[in-house]
């Protein structure tokens, strides 16, 4: 609840000179803004809960969907908002108008594999992370996540719910396939790497997903529950490679596998998503 507030501050914090060295996201959590404890110790339990849940939005579905989620935003004082398919200019007016809602400023977030063009319309797409993982010049994919912090800080974004560090190695997966950087573990890790490196450089909140990797599926997890039947050491050594290399990193967020693994939780048909195992934090 209370990290919440520490990105909300986080993001408005004023930008640094062009010569400044600005301090790396795990700095700017170590030397909390006192806005933090300030803002974070007037709000009742209610509303630090509800800083821990964003709601949905498109921009595609009509005025009446846009201004029903700011109702919701409104009324249960959320922590941030992340929309979907929609169009860059009513995105930021409907940006606008949440923020004009809210007491504690939002958490805006989109989910832009490849740029805001995965979601929203006349916007630019960048290459899918496939045809990235067969680049041998890292810096670029470094620069490319530049200028999609740029993208998204231009429409008010601070969040961005990528990359992908997942591994592509089955063949039918439905879902991961070109999102991936690969089927190599290392190539993976070296290439999400530098693409969330370069949009947390950018000013931008990354996600790392899906833990603990859902390369090696054939259900989309969209639509069923996938089964991970691996043990726990294969899980550990190939599938979750990149994530603890990148978390080592400074990742700032991860997000996880809708999945059902029995070696990391027996229960049965439980999602990863409801499990009470801590690996995660253990990294």
């Amino acid at each position: 609840m209370k990290k919440n507030l520490i990105l909300v501050a986080i993001l408005c914090i004023a930008t640094f000179s062009a010569h400044a060295q600005k301090p790396s996201y795990l700095q700017m959590l170590a030397n909390q803004p006192q806005w933090v404890d300030s803002v974070f110790k007037k709000l009742n339990r209610r509303e630090k809960i509800a800083q821990m849940f964003f709601v949905r939005a498109h921009t595609n579905l009509g005025q009446k969907y846009i201004d029903s989620v700011g109702l919701v935003i409104k009324k249960e004082q959320l922590g941030g908002v992340i929309f979907f398919q929609g169009g860059p200019v009513r995105q930021a007016r409907a940006t606008n108008a949440y923020q004009k809602v809210s007491h504690v400023p939002l958490i805006v977030a989109n989910d832009g594999e490849w740029g805001l063009g995965m979601r929203l319309d006349s916007t630019i797409s960048y290459p899918y992370q496939m045809t990235l993982g067969a680049i041998q010049n890292k810096d670029l994919i470094y620069r490319m996540g530049q200028e999609v912090a740029k993208d998204f800080k231009r429409l008010g974004m601070q969040m961005n719910l990528a990359p992908d560090a997942d591994i592509n190695n089955n063949p039918k997966n439905p879902v991961i396939n070109y999102r991936s950087f690969g089927e190599n573990k290392f190539n993976v890790a070296t290439k999400t790497a530098a693409y969330m490196m370069g949009m947390q450089d950018g000013g931008l909140l990354t996600t790392l997903k899906h833990f603990p990797g859902h390369g090696d599926t054939d259900v989309d997890s969209h639509y069923d529950l996938p089964q991970l039947t691996f043990s726990a050491a294969r899980l550990d050594s190939l599938e979750m490679y990149p994530f603890k290399e990148l978390i080592k990193q400074g990742a700032a967020g991860v997000m996880i596998a809708h999945m059902n693994i029995p070696s990391l939780d027996n229960t049965p048909n439980l999602p990863s998503t409801l499990s009470k195992n801590r690996l995660l934090r253990a990294f």
